[in-house]
């Protein structure tokens, strides 16, 4: 089995075919499960965020899991195969585990060095947790990836420069409005990004703001935290959308809504199509919340993430010596990730050749005891023990070696030159692994424990 990557982002995709891939919460679970069903596939996880879809898989075989999983997004997004597999790309093994760290260090992202994707990665584990779709192979290796954008974030100056996709568009903003000291500000949506948004805002000192959302209290306990700041600000339901547009200079929606939020006609109903102020609407969704339509309105303007795709440049602000050091630390990480797999890889062989060796010892003993029943029990014990002690000695320094061996790139020979040495049943290795996974089942989790265990805390 091995890891595998089939997907499409910013950097491989227009945004308009970013829109219709998106996989809302809805279709979520379907998807995953549709992954995880299908031929080749054993684990399945998906990454769903404003720039990027990805399907994580472990498969028995790469040309079926890629042709299955191909499929199943052609299908989930209406994009007919020939044309979505052109943007499609598609990482294998070793290079699939450099990507997944690259991901959550933020090196893929729209921005370079941006802190959110960590939580998305989180969420996604989660959610293939909840729905049963992630085993061993997924799970520490969503794990490291956790980690290593912690590391990343913590040890180098990537995050200086890695402002949100929320910094970003709101500089956009400044651009059209001025200063955002004294503007009224209307948030749409209670997500990760809103709650960004939020928080920049009160930070920058905004006249007003109101948070718009379905659920209210969740409304509310954004609208609470810019409060806290000390700035104005409450809380509204989403049907109440409608009566603050008219005093809004800045607008920015990020709901996650299967359609438009927004539209050009509303605007217009609201009152705020003639008079005479600028206003600003920043559209972070996937697929987008605002109608294209308002930026035909006197004063208005809009940037949605096709616009934003310029904050790539930000990597230039970074300087190339933050840059170098997460690829460094990247580099450095999946050298232990895969040396450590390939390591625990071989060991079920050779607990597989001590309990070959233990079941021969015993073997010969009941035949000593058999020829010899005029043995007392201390020769007995001190016999058996000598004969441990000779098969421990023997077995100990080829042990230990193959397990060094087998880090290395190409160390799985090794585990298949132990069985064809010892002529182990191919199938021993096969049930330790089996009895050691429902060992950790039954202890109450994989390897950094269940849910509870994942680093951090939800989007």
């Amino acid at each position: 089995m091995s890891v595998l990557v089939v997907g499409l982002s910013h950097q491989s995709a227009p945004v308009a075919m970013l829109e219709r891939t998106a996989v809302t919460d809805d279709d979520l679970g379907k998807l995953l499960h549709a992954v995880n069903d299908s031929p080749h596939v054993a684990e399945t996880a998906i990454v769903s965020t404003c720039n990027r879809v990805e399907v994580y898989a472990v498969v028995d075989k790469f040309h079926g899991g890629v042709s299955s999983i191909s499929e199943l997004l052609s299908v989930h997004s209406g994009i007919p195969l020939d044309e979505l597999a052109r943007h499609l790309y598609v990482h294998y093994e070793d290079r699939a585990v450099q990507h997944a760290f690259s991901v959550a260090c933020g090196m893929e992202s729209m921005v370079i060095g941006e802190g959110q994707i960590l939580g998305q990665i989180r969420a996604a584990f989660r959610h293939a947790q909840d729905e049963g779709t992630i085993g061993r192979e997924l799970h520490d290796l969503l794990q490291q990836a956790l980690r290593v954008g912690k590391r990343a974030h913590h040890e180098t100056g990537i995050d200086q420069a890695g402002a949100s996709l929320v910094s970003v568009g709101l500089d956009v903003a400044r651009q059209h409005l001025g200063p955002l000291d004294r503007v009224n500000a209307l948030v749409v949506g209670a997500g990760a990004m809103s709650g960004l948004a939020v928080a920049t805002l009160a930070r920058a000192g905004a006249h007003e703001i109101v948070v718009a959302n379905r659920t209210y209290d969740k409304a509310v306990r954004l609208a609470a935290d810019a409060t806290a700041t000390g700035v104005s600000a409450r809380a509204i339901v989403l049907a109440d959308l409608d009566q603050e547009l008219a005093g809004a200079d800045l607008v920015v929606s990020c709901t996650g809504a299967a359609g438009l939020v927004l539209t050009k006609g509303q605007l217009e109903a609201a009152g705020a199509a003639g008079d005479g102020r600028r206003r600003f609407f920043l559209d972070l969704a996937l697929p987008h919340d605002v109608d294209p339509g308002v930026r035909d309105l006197p004063g208005a303007a809009l940037a949605g993430l096709a616009e934003l795709r310029t904050a790539e440049q930000a990597a230039d602000a970074i300087g190339p010596e933050a840059v170098e050091a997460v690829r460094a630390i990247v580099a450095e990480e999946v050298s232990t990730f895969l040396g450590a797999a390939r390591a625990a890889a071989v060991a079920p062989t050779v607990v597989a050749l001590r309990s070959k060796a233990a079941d021969v010892v015993e073997a010969e003993l009941a035949r000593l005891t058999g020829r010899l029943p005029e043995l007392d029990d201390k020769a007995r014990k001190e016999i058996s023990q000598t004969v441990r002690r000779v098969v421990d000695k023997l077995l100990h320094a080829p042990t230990v070696r193959v397990k060094e061996l087998a880090a290395a790139p190409g160390g799985d020979t090794y585990a298949d030159a132990l069985r064809e040495l010892f002529d182990l049943d191919p199938k021993a290795p096969e049930a330790v692994t089996r009895a050691d996974i429902a060992s950790e089942a039954s202890d109450g989790g994989a390897a950094e424990g269940g849910a509870g265990n994942i680093e951090g805390s939800g989007t």
